[in-house]
């Protein structure tokens, strides 16, 4: 079975360039989450992964190799996984496979360590930027986080780490509820603790 694996970071991210081939393929699975959760831990991942061991797929596409995670140790991770799967991995934006007649491909994991470690340095510059932008706003009295001291109603806490919320429900522990959600494990108590309250219950 050929499928393709999508991923945006962001629920309003648009999908529609990853899907424009959508129908060349047994299945797509498309996830909304962020790179640095680990491809082991994301719910369509996990979908993708139970199907290659029951040994129903043969190939896995991806728009570009960023799709698969954001750090370079996961994505090698991820493509030795495949390979000793027997599972051939095709980046499109590349045109390579992971696989040459079922064995790994050198040149493709030669060329996926550079992409790799390219996208991790981009994620950190990104995060360097941001946080950057962040100490000019304040220097020039524009930033716009939340004042110090404002609270928020619990339906807008809830709102906010709605990704916490959800893992919490489905019997998470609070460790991997705060790290599928992206959050501090105080802001994951601070969920939980409002999903205790009797109004809610």
């Amino acid at each position: 079975m050929k499928v393709k694996y999508i991923r945006v970071s962001t629920l309003e991210q648009n999908t529609q360039r990853q899907q424009k081939n959508e129908s060349e393929f047994d299945k797509v699975y498309l996830e909304k989450i962020s790179g640095v959760i680990s491809f082991f831990e994301r719910q369509e991942a996990k979908k993708l992964i139970r199907e290659i061991e029951k040994g129903n797929i043969d190939e896995v596409h991806v728009t570009s190799i960023d799709r698969i995670g954001r750090n370079i140790l996961d994505i090698l991770t991820v493509c030795e996984f495949l390979n000793n799967k027997k599972v051939n991995l095709y980046v499109e934006n590349i045109g390579m496979f992971s696989l040459v007649d079922n064995e790994s491909n050198p040149i493709f994991k030669m060329i996926i360590s550079v992409l790799g470690n390219v996208s991790e340095m981009e994620r950190i510059y990104m995060l360097q930027r941001q946080r950057q932008g962040i100490e000019i706003a304040k220097s020039k009295g524009k930033y716009k986080g939340r004042l110090h001291g404002a609270s928020m109603s619990d339906e807008d806490f809830l709102k906010k780490y709605k990704k916490v919320k959800q893992e919490l429900e489905n019997g998470e522990s609070l460790r991997r509820a705060a790290k599928l959600g992206e959050c501090s494990l105080g802001t994951a108590q601070k969920v939980k603790k409002i999903l205790l309250k009797p109004e809610l219950v």
